[in-house]
């Protein structure tokens, strides 16, 4: 019992010192657990600072953090029928149990291939097993229909997601990729695909024992140099305490020796780069590469910093940039199972990371969310119209708000995308998680003020004007629990990635419409949004 409450103590310190109090002799230090890291490593090998599943299984095996954070359940509606269009449930296999039933964080990606309509969404899922933490769904009929799998849950060992996923247009074949123990025992691994609905183990993308946070993109350019080089951006905690590092490959089967972006630990956020283009006159042209990244400054509720790193070599040289100011942090407080992680009440974990993209004649975007003018977060906007050097000061993008309820967070941003780079670019989609209807405080999931949409903003003309706020999601959603032991409690998925193709913006984001055994739980739903 004195343990317990030294546990409880300690949940509410810093970083530093949660770390001593995880080592404190008071602790099993020795415990192995299931995935076979002892709980004396957890400050060695930063597992506080870590999003991933496997951090969290460790975390709540050795007892650092609860398994289910005070937060209610919901009962509220009975939205067990389907979801109704435009809105698409992607994750659409049915749960028995609201204790095995997690899937959130997404991202989504449309073939390049002319005439072929699939799009697939790689998500993070919990089926119950301990052995899989990772979901596929697969559209033939460009987002209309959707069908789930566990096509990814086997070749790499255990996989413990962080969704990745692209067509590559010159290789005519989709790569998907999740954190995976067989890969080095915790690095990147990866499949394939020759159609999006049937996968193979490939090689693994990186073999590490302490990898974190991977993104993904490709070069669909035909007019550069790196045409179908694939570029894998992540957080190696083996190194400098979480040293942000880039890999490349141009035939998914060998992968370049990672190069370092950074001598400490500054969060990966995404890698993009240039879309498809006209010819250019120079014959040495590359796709400018960009990795935007945030230097957490110590986690909770510090001010952040965002960076852009840039390649214009194919990724063999970086730059980084620091974009602006330090801001504000996000967040109505931090976790209570993990005081590092900031959080949106009442289960949201989120630091402020958003998505970067690329439009025509050198344009660079951004969208991260911090502190609101009046709640606790806001959605803003930057731009570059020099390839990244100089950035806008930032717009906000969300509607101002009325009171201190109306929180926005964890924005996703994508640029149109025309494999054959003729048709007009630059038109940008910003989305968002949005409580603009609340006219009262989120403290636990049945709160009215928890329940949220997803609303967004569009550019036509790249970034330079936009259009009014309007709703993506088809009705006000019902904040979700998170009641599964084998997920961390503060969690509803930590990002979501959009991408964009043919005029058109494809956004999916962690929904909580669905009621299964009196309580909502995290599915992940889908939009295909007209591009103005």
């Amino acid at each position: 019992m004195k343990h317990g409450h030294k546990l409880l103590r300690c949940g509410a310190l810093p970083l530093v010192l949660l770390a001593v109090c995880v080592l404190s002799p008071g602790l099993a230090q020795a415990q192995m657990t299931s995935v076979g890291i002892d709980c004396s490593q957890i400050a060695a090998m930063h597992l506080l600072q870590q999003d991933n599943m496997r951090a969290g299984r460790v975390l709540m095996e050795c007892g650092v953090i609860p398994q289910h954070e005070v937060g209610g359940t919901t009962t509220q509606g009975g939205l067990d029928a389907p979801v109704v269009p435009p809105n698409v449930l992607i994750s659409n296999r049915s749960c028995s149990s609201n204790a095995s039933c997690t899937r959130s964080e997404s991202m989504v990606y449309h073939s390049t291939r002319p005439g072929d309509n699939t799009v697939v969404v790689n998500y993070n899922a919990e089926y119950g097993t301990g052995s899989c933490y990772s979901g596929i769904s697969v559209s033939t009929d460009g987002g209309s229909t959707y069908t789930e799998s566990e096509s990814l849950c086997s070749g790499h060992g255990t996989n413990y997601g962080d969704p990745i996923v692209v067509f590559n247009q010159k290789l005519n074949k989709w790569f998907a990729g999740d954190l995976a123990s067989g890969c080095g025992g915790f690095g990147l691994g990866m499949w394939s695909s020759p159609d999006g609905i049937t996968w193979t183990p490939a090689t693994c993308i990186h073999n590490g024992s302490n990898d974190d946070r991977e993104s993904m993109w490709v070069d669909n350019n035909p007019f550069s140099r790196a045409y179908g080089r694939m570029y894998v951006s992540f957080n190696n905690f083996n190194v400098g305490g979480g040293e942000l590092f880039v890999t490349h490959s141009d035939d998914g089967s060998t992968w370049s020796t990672p190069v370092a972006l950074t001598n400490s630990f500054i969060r990966d956020v995404q890698v993009t780069g240039t879309p498809p283009g006209p010819p250019v006159p120079n014959a040495t042209y590359y796709s400018t590469v960009f990795v935007a990244a945030m230097d957490e400054m110590g986690g909770g509720l510090s001010n952040r910093q965002n960076h852009m790193m840039r390649s214009v070599d194919g990724g063999t040289t970086w730059t980084n940039v620091t974009m602006g100011a330090a801001f504000s942090a996000v967040g109505d407080g931090v976790c209570s199972s993990n005081s590092y992680f900031a959080k949106i009440n009442p289960i949201w974990r989120h630091m402020g990371w958003g998505e970067p993209g690329v439009g025509p004649d050198g344009v660079v975007h951004y969208a991260y969310a911090t502190k609101g003018a009046l709640s606790t977060g806001d959605i803003y906007y930057v731009r570059s119209t020099d390839n990244g050097s100089t950035w806008s000061s930032p717009l906000l993008m969300n509607d101002p708000e009325s009171n201190q309820y109306q929180s926005h967070w964890m924005p996703s941003l994508s640029v149109n995308y025309n494999p054959f780079g003729f048709a007009p670019g630059g038109k940008v989609t910003v989305s968002w998680y949005d409580r603009r209807q609340a006219s009262s405080s989120c403290n636990v999931a049945t709160d009215p003020g928890c329940s949220y949409q997803r609303y967004g903003r569009q550019s036509p003309d790249n970034g330079m004007t936009w259009g009014s706020n309007f709703a993506i999601s088809d009705v006000i959603i019902l904040q979700p629990t998170q009641n599964d032991s084998g997920v961390q409690s503060c969690y509803a998925g930590d990002y979501d990635y959009a991408t964009a193709f043919g005029g058109t913006a494809y956004v999916t984001w962690t929904d909580g419409r669905v009621s299964v055994g009196g309580a909502q739980v995290q599915n992940v739903e889908f939009e295909a949004v007209s591009e103005p």
